[in-house]
This record gives C-alpha cells, sequence and structure tokens, in this order.
C-alpha cells in the first residue's frame, strides 16, 4: 500500500509513543462508541499521571474505568460521573481532579481543539460554578464566557468502518463524540469494526476523512450496555 496506509497490526503500535503525564482525549457516550480496546491498551501499558477528557468515564469494570482502578489518571475532563462509584470515590476524597463540563461546551471545546480554534464564547455556564474565574463578555445584551479549546497529545476513537486511507464512518448513536475527539488529538488512534479498500467507501457516506486519522486498528468488540432496564412481567 501507498504511505497514505493508515493501518497498523497491533495495540501496542497504535499506542506506542504514550507517556506518562500525557493528555489523552477519548469518544464515546455511557459505553457506547467507546475505543474499548485502546483504553485496555493504556490499562496494559500502565501509563499514568493522565489528562482524560471525555463525556463521563466508563463503568467500574468497563471502559476508562478501568484506568481509575489503578490510578492512571490524574485528572478527568468530563460532563457526567454516572454510577461509576469508583470515579465518585476519588472525585470525593481529592484522589482524582475532576472539570465538570456541560456536554456541548465539551464537544465544542474538542472541535475547536481540532479546528485550531483556540477558544470560544458560550452562554452555557454564566452565572454558574462553570463560569467562576472565565473572562465575561456581553453579546446582544445576553452575557457568556470564554471556553478555551481542548487538544491532546492523543485521541483514541471507535468507528464503525474505515478504509486503509482512515476515511471513516460511524453507526448511529455510537457517532456521538468520537468526530470531535479524534480531530483534537495530535496522534490520533481510532479502532473499527471493519476495514476496506481504498475506494470502496462511497464518498458521500464518508463521516471524517482520513486526514485526521495517524492510526487506525480493526477490532472486536464487546456490546455491552451501561444499565439495562426491563418491564416487569
Amino acid at each position: 500500500m501507498s504511505g497514505f496506509d493508515k493501518v497498523v497490526n497491533s495495540y501496542a503500535e497504535a499506542m506506542d509513543g504514550l507517556q506518562d503525564n500525557m493528555t489523552v482525549i477519548a469518544g464515546g457516550f455511557g459505553l457506547c462508541g467507546i475505543p474499548e480496546n485502546l483504553i485496555r491498551e493504556i490499562k496494559r501499558k500502565g501509563t499514568t499521571g493522565l489528562t482524560i477528557a471525555s463525556n463521563n468515564c466508563g463503568t467500574e469494570d468497563f471502559g476508562l474505568g478501568l484506568l481509575l482502578a489503578d490510578k492512571q489518571i490524574k485528572k478527568m475532563i468530563a460532563s457526567y460521573v454516572g454510577e461509576n462509584s469508583i470515579f465518585e470515590a476519588q472525585m470525593m476524597n481529592g484522589e482524582l481532579e475532576v472539570e465538570l463540563t456541560p456536554q456541548g461546551t465539551l464537544a465544542e471545546k474538542m472541535r475547536a481543539g481540532g479546528a485550531g480554534i483556540p477558544a470560544f464564547y458560550t452562554a452555557t455556564g454564566y452565572g454558574t460554578p462553570v463560569g467562576e474565574g472565565k473572562e465575561v463578555r456581553e453579546f446582544n445584551g445576553r452575557h457568556y464566557i470564554l471556553e478555551e479549546a481542548l487538544q491532546g497529545d492523543f485521541s483514541i476513537a471507535k468507528a464503525w468502518k474505515a478504509d486503509r486511507y482512515g476515511n471513516l464512518v460511524f453507526r448511529k448513536t455510537a457517532r456521538n463524540f468520537n468526530p470531535m475527539a479524534v480531530t483534537a488529538g495530535r496522534i490520533s488512534v481510532v479502532e473499527v469494526e471493519e476495514i476496506v479498500e481504498a475506494g470502496e467507501l462511497d464518498p458521500d457516506e464518508i463521516h471524517l476523512p482520513g486526514i485526521y486519522v495517524n492510526r487506525l486498528i480493526k477490532g472486536t468488540f464487546e456490546k455491552t450496555i451501561e444499565q439495562r432496564t426491563v418491564r416487569s412481567a
């Protein structure tokens, strides 16, 4: 294949270069569309002191929650604590620094980072603890706070399908934060369920072009449900 081929053959190769105290932007929402195997590779590597930006931190035994168990995460930039009791406990006892960020603001911070926009104004969070210490400006009679963009040393994400050049197709709600996360990493790593040859994807079905992807790997995935609700008989 040409030099545009992004496919790597192992998870060790996919996460090569990740070091202690780096910042990682992670896609996913709850357990939907999370890069679960890339997270397991970070756990295997034992990398510590990480700052992770992601909507939430998985559950106690799946997703980013696996990194909490060994205290590999120093700081979480997230929107939601959820049902993860380890996340809650470490936050409450001061072992884990947490920067709670509204979901839309978090998504835009990632998107802005990928687009080369250093900061933006948003009305979300004005007059609340979210806005404390941030610059405020008034536009058309409404107050806005200045939010800085997010960029990571690495970004990790999950897509449904890709060609070898890294052009990505996401599946339904598993798209969530993944496209923005990919763009915000200096080294972006994406795992997918299927890899096809270049030219096999219809250009109109590509959600994110391969220009944003540095490394691509095919994985196998669990269909995990974060919270199962059933109707009584």
